[in-house]
């Protein structure tokens, strides 16, 4: 019996892996969706209110009770992962920056990690998990630059993912360290989605209202931003932050930008190609040395 543990361990996270690749690339689908139907503040205020209000009951009822400290940190990470990283990523897609171009950009998140894991954590990625970073971004390089000459954006619409991906790295850093990390994710989610929801209110506000549109593609989106984008991406990410480390989990996340063009084929009808390929299983095989370097924790 024992030795089919490590298995089962095993499957249990690379399903969890699995599922948070795909509804972290249907995020970036979602909102080049949305941003034909309604300004982007209005979409990411709508979709962080509402996965808020949707968790609160769970958080208050289900328990345990929340420590004014802890919910506390958990607004600063809101402000640093929900609000930065949503706000980098959708305004350079609303911007006109292709979507697969923004989540290559994002998804050198494993670098940022990496290089603030010292100062923060007091660790540091080995040789060999160096090295698997490396040609992970390599594949990503691969499947996502050959979209580069499709892009209309200005180059400093470029630096907003960057600033994002940073904010959301700080958070994961910040997140791992504090002891209210043992939150439940439906608390610690609750609490973040609301406290972006009223920073995102703000920048609303200034674009025109805050009110919905009545239509169902707007509609449509934020329901597909808040079940898939929300509670799957971001709550199998926090699942798999406790079940791993940072730099294992934002590791994987590597092979989100071919899926995301993936998705944005299924969805939009985009082409596909040969080099989409090539990169996708270059960064698999990074992920896989990368993986290798590192012990699950459970």
């Amino acid at each position: 019996m024992r030795s089919g543990r490590p298995w089962r361990s095993w499957a249990t996270v690379l399903a969890l892996e699995t599922a948070l690749i795909l509804c972290w690339s249907g995020g970036f689908v979602g909102v080049r969706f949305a941003i034909d139907y309604a300004p982007i503040f209005l979409i990411l205020m709508w979709r962080s209110l509402l996965s808020g209000l949707f968790l609160l009951p769970l958080a208050v009822l289900k328990g345990p009770r929340m420590q004014r400290r802890a919910v506390l940190e958990h607004i600063a990470f809101g402000v640093l992962a929900m609000s930065g990283y949503l706000a980098g990523y959708s305004l350079a897609i609303a911007h006109g920056a292709p979507t697969g171009i923004v989540a290559l950009i994002t998804d050198m998140l494993p670098l940022a990690v990496a290089l603030m894991s010292w100062p923060i954590l007091g660790q540091a990625l080995t040789g060999r998990q160096w090295f698997g970073s490396s040609v992970g971004v390599m594949g990503v390089l691969i499947a996502s630059g050959w979209s580069g000459g499709n892009a209309n954006a200005s180059l400093w619409t470029y630096a907003l993912p960057v600033l994002g991906t940073t904010a959301l790295a700080l958070a994961t850093l910040l997140q791992k360290r504090s002891a209210s990390g043992a939150m439940p994710v439906y608390q610690s989610l609750c609490v973040q989605c609301l406290s972006a929801a009223v920073i995102f209110a703000g920048f609303a506000w200034n674009e025109g209202g805050v009110l919905p549109v009545m239509n169902r593609e707007f509609i449509g989106g934020i329901l597909w931003l808040v079940f898939i984008a929300t509670f799957g991406a971001w709550g199998l990410y926090y699942i798999a932050l406790q079940k791993s480390s940072p730099a294992r989990v934002t590791a994987v996340l590597y092979v989100s930008p071919p899926v995301t063009m993936l998705w944005a084929w299924a969805v939009f009808n985009e082409p596909l190609s040969w080099a989409m390929a090539i990169g996708f299983l270059v960064s698999l095989a990074g992920i896989a040395i990368v993986a290798g370097a590192q012990k699950l924790t459970h």
